[in-house]
């Protein structure tokens, strides 16, 4: 009889802090779409996946970086955008006849009021039925950056030239961003995705 080890090697993607299989077992099982949220040091990426034998299928999806090309001057991995991708990634999902899903964080922490729950709220906005509890969404101000105005507006102008020099490079002006928040979000509610 021939003795072994019974170390078992774990999958490479588990190894690697990529994949937590038992979360994404528990999601498939499910057997509904699932929005995928992921934030990396520069963009927010918000996927509609549906599980199918052969391997996941993508049936929406939307990065920050589109919406440069609706108008959006604000940064590409903050709150507000994070909201819109989902925004945008929603109506993308709508118009492929899915209308429902669940939240996929990944090896994200659940942080009540975090990027990761705008981006829920943008997608419930838009009109997908995902199932979720109302206290750990982000208030409207923080979503639409209110409170990036008030703190810009407590500053000095050399303060405010400083921390906002690629909103002032892109002519965005700190006071002006819930307005180019709200004109972002008509634009993805006129386009044709």
């Amino acid at each position: 009889m021939a003795q072994g080890s019974k170390y078992k090697v774990a999958f490479r993607r588990r190894r690697e802090g990529k994949t937590d299989y038992n979360a994404r077992f528990k999601l498939v099982e499910h057997n509904k779409p699932r929005l995928v949220v992921r934030l990396s040091n520069s963009y927010v990426n918000v996927q509609i996946i549906v599980y199918k034998k052969e391997g996941d299928e993508t049936i929406a999806s939307a990065n920050s970086k589109e919406l440069i090309d609706l108008g959006w001057l604000g940064g590409l991995k903050n709150t507000s955008a994070a909201y819109l991708t989902a925004y945008l990634c929603g109506k993308k999902a709508l118009t492929n006849d899915i209308d429902n899903a669940i939240l996929d964080i990944g090896l994200k922490s659940p942080i009540k009021g975090s990027k990761i729950f705008a981006a829920l709220k943008g997608a419930v906005d838009s009109g997908l039925d995902i199932p979720h509890g109302e206290s750990v969404l982000p208030e409207d101000n923080r979503i639409n950056g209110e409170h990036i105005v008030n703190y810009a507006e407590s500053l000095s102008d050399d303060k405010v030239n400083k921390l906002f020099s690629k909103y002032l490079e892109r002519g965005l002006q700190p006071a002006d961003l819930p307005k180019n928040f709200d004109e972002t979000k008509n634009k993805i509610d006129e386009a044709e995705v």
